[in-house]
């Protein structure tokens, strides 16, 4: 690998992760609060409804103020300020769980790979294979933070729910791009020797030496030691492969729906082609791949909303969800602006944010261990939610006081920690009323439950240190 070349691993960490290898020219340091605008923590506590626990199984009755904040939402993009804290994937599950009985909610989706989703949605809802081994082989490399305790137990909660009702489902989805599966492939390519036979081995060809053979960790490890015009070439024929899968009309005894996700699926498996066409040895290259991703993931959640009606649960890293960027030059557009953008007021953002506790992530070693932090600085977000006298709670800030506006609106210090720690980017000012339309504050978290499996990538690969790498 060139020195300047980042590992796949940092195209496809969390944006708060990657912003934490972003050049100290490219993004503002956190903003002090303006002696002027005191934090506006009588209003906000009058706007706050407490939460009594973070415990999925626990009475929902407290989470009913956060289901008229959520309203008529077809899409809730649900946040973390850690990728590896068990309150806050015990609390995605708790909304969900709350979001399907109470608000017709009815697909979960996470910040991991199509295919990947497509194996463990076949486990949802038809009790195919056992999720220990399927995250065990699809949550590798930077994915493998998904290998954990608290997502398990939400996909047993899943298949439990649709034994019980096998007539309206639950459903999961990935909306990322990182690794495209064999199944994948034989999804494509099945439905065109069943649609269009004669158009088989025109496909074969195009994807020829592209189905992986490896696993999830080896198949992303080598992608980005191809030489770059290798990897625009595979775009370039998985790009002509949908748009001769496109052009096609659904065929006589298939039907609309099958060409419908049949393209979707092939769209899937051009997205990573394209994801890893990008020059990362150019910094100029490094935005525009970075919208693509953000871009590609919203497009994902939008497809699958309107394809099966269903409302979603989106669950990724605050910085993912959130309305605006925090770093415009390198991060141009995120997934929460494209949502919003696509779906109006149907798409609504639920922060997290968190006083003091514990993660998962990886050090400057390179190992994976659990990290602890104190309170809150003063000046900060955090130190403002929690001095609200609730130990947890939700917020609607679009309810707050129009006094508190100018506080909500300015950026400050906020925590926002990816796969590695400790970095200069785990610490990014955030306006939280232009960012969230919710909050939900938590006093303490503790880490999260990692699942015996490949280590997780942390985003500090044995090159020599460059502008965008975890040095």
């Amino acid at each position: 690998m060139r020195p300047h070349r980042p590992t796949l691993t940092a195209l496809l960490l969390s944006l708060a992760t990657v912003l934490a290898a972003a050049p100290a020219s490219a993004a503002q340091p956190p903003a002090p609060p303006p002696a002027s605008a005191p934090a506006p923590v009588a209003a906000l506590e009058r706007a706050a409804h407490p939460l009594r626990t973070t415990d999925p199984r626990a009475d929902p009755d407290d989470l009913r103020p956060v289901g008229r904040m959520v309203g008529d939402a077809r899409v809730v993009g649900m946040g973390e300020a850690t990728h590896s804290s068990h309150e806050f994937f015990a609390m995605k599950q708790r909304v969900f769980r709350y979001l399907v009985e109470e608000k017709g909610f009815r697909s979960f989706a996470l910040e991991g790979s199509w295919s990947s989703g497509l194996r463990l949605n076949a486990y949802v809802l038809h009790g195919t294979g056992d999720p220990l081994t399927i995250m065990r082989e699809e949550f590798q490399n930077s994915y493998a933070w998904w290998n954990n305790t608290e997502y398990l137990d939400l996909l047993r909660w899943m298949r439990a729910r649709n034994l019980r009702h096998p007539d309206d489902p639950v459903q999961f989805l990935g909306d990322d791009f990182g690794y495209a599966g064999p199944g994948l492939y034989d999804k494509v390519t099945d439905y065109v020797a069943t649609a269009r036979p004669e158009l088989l081995a025109r496909f074969t060809e195009l994807y020829r030496g592209l189905r992986p053979t490896t696993s999830v960790d080896t198949f992303m490890n080598a992608y980005m030691l191809r030489p770059l015009a290798e990897r625009r070439e595979t775009a370039d024929r998985t790009g002509r492969a949908l748009d001769l899968l496109r052009q096609q009309r659904p065929a006589p005894g298939t039907g609309p729906q099958a060409h419908a996700w049949a393209v979707q699926h092939a769209t899937a498996i051009d997205q990573t082609a394209r994801g890893y066409a990008f020059d990362f040895d150019d910094p100029g290259q490094i935005g525009p791949a970075m919208r693509y991703r953000d871009q590609i993931m919203a497009d994902n959640v939008a497809w699958w909303q309107e394809h099966t009606g269903d409302k979603v649960l989106l669950s990724a890293h605050n910085a993912h969800i959130a309305l605006e960027t925090p770093d415009p030059r390198n991060y141009p557009r995120i997934q929460g602006t494209f949502l919003r953008d696509r779906l109006g007021s149907h798409y609504v953002s639920l922060g997290t944010s968190f006083d003091r506790g514990s993660f998962n992530a990886t050090g400057d070693d390179g190992t994976v261990r659990t990290f602890t932090v104190g309170p809150a600085q003063p000046g900060s977000n955090e130190h403002a939610l929690d001095r609200v006298r609730h130990r947890d709670y939700a917020v609607d800030l679009r309810t707050v006081s129009p006094a508190a506006r100018g506080w909500l609106d300015t950026a400050r210090s906020t925590r926002s920690i990816g796969t590695a720690y400790p970095g200069p980017g785990t610490d990014y000012p955030v306006a939280l009323g232009r960012s969230y339309d919710i909050v939900i504050h938590l006093h303490r978290v503790g880490a999260a439950g990692l699942l015996p499996g490949p280590v997780p990538t942390g985003g500090r690969p044995p090159v020599p240190p460059c502008a965008y790498c975890w040095a």
